[in-house]
């Protein structure tokens, strides 16, 4: 087991520990208490001037706690969910070739968000909005053949070169939430306020015929499926 899938399966025991006991907690006033898992489909990007990218499909899943305050207009929920999601670059096999080709990036994350959704109409539809922290990995090349590909746009800037992005990353997110009983639909857009290419900027990358510093905000569209017990 390589030493990042260990970091992750670490994070994963601490953010389900913390809303485990969390939910377990007893109040004075009446509230609802739930727990629900989550799963769905992603679309993934980063916004960045610096290359020349296109968004890919991924996977989310997850646990969700709830609190739900039947006299206030908002209840709010906190979560771990992980998320698997690809995007792709656009390179060459070398700096003599006009010919371009699509390198496609792996990312795994796991995010720990905490919620407001207020009420539209009852719990049966919902907007969500609220922060969430992410920790994620480095940008996998599931190709290696394309590892010594030259990114379009540089002269000597190679596809592995870009790959120690910043994994400690504060993004915001908004969404709705709609359904009936325990089971909802969620639709949710996450952007990045961080700088995930902010490492990169640390590495002194050859990055002619530019002296831009790299800068890249993520954004992700999920569409997926909530359980509640």
């Amino acid at each position: 087991m390589s030493k990042q899938n260990k970091e992750f399966i670490i994070l994963v025991a601490l953010c389900i520990g913390f809303v485990t006991t969390a939910v377990a907690q007893h109040k004075r006033y009446a509230i609802k208490n739930g727990i629900g898992i989550i799963g769905g489909l992603t679309q993934y990007d980063i916004a960045t001037d610096n290359f020349n990218t296109k968004s890919g499909s991924g996977f989310i899943g997850g646990m969700i706690a709830t609190v739900d305050l039947p006299h206030k207009w908002y209840t709010v929920s906190y979560g771990l969910q992980f998320s698997q999601n690809t995007l792709e670059i656009t390179g060459r096999p070398s700096l003599a070739t006009i010919t371009q080709e699509q390198m496609e990036y792996k990312l795994m994350a796991v995010q720990l968000a905490f919620m407001l959704h207020a009420k539209v109409l009852g719990d049966n539809l919902t907007i969500d909005l609220g922060p969430q922290l992410q920790y994620n990995s480095e940008l996998e090349l599931k190709d290696d053949n394309q590892s010594n590909f030259v990114i379009d746009g540089f002269d000597n800037l190679l596809a592995k070169d870009i790959s120690k992005i910043s994994q400690f990353n504060v993004n915001g997110v908004i969404g709705a939430s709609a359904g009936i009983g325990n089971f909802k639909l969620r639709a949710a857009y996450s952007y990045g306020f961080t700088n995930i290419f902010n490492k990169l900027n640390d590495q002194n990358l050859t990055t002619t015929p530019t002296s831009e510093k790299f800068e890249g905000h993520q954004n992700m569209l999920s569409f997926a499926l909530m359980i509640t017990f």
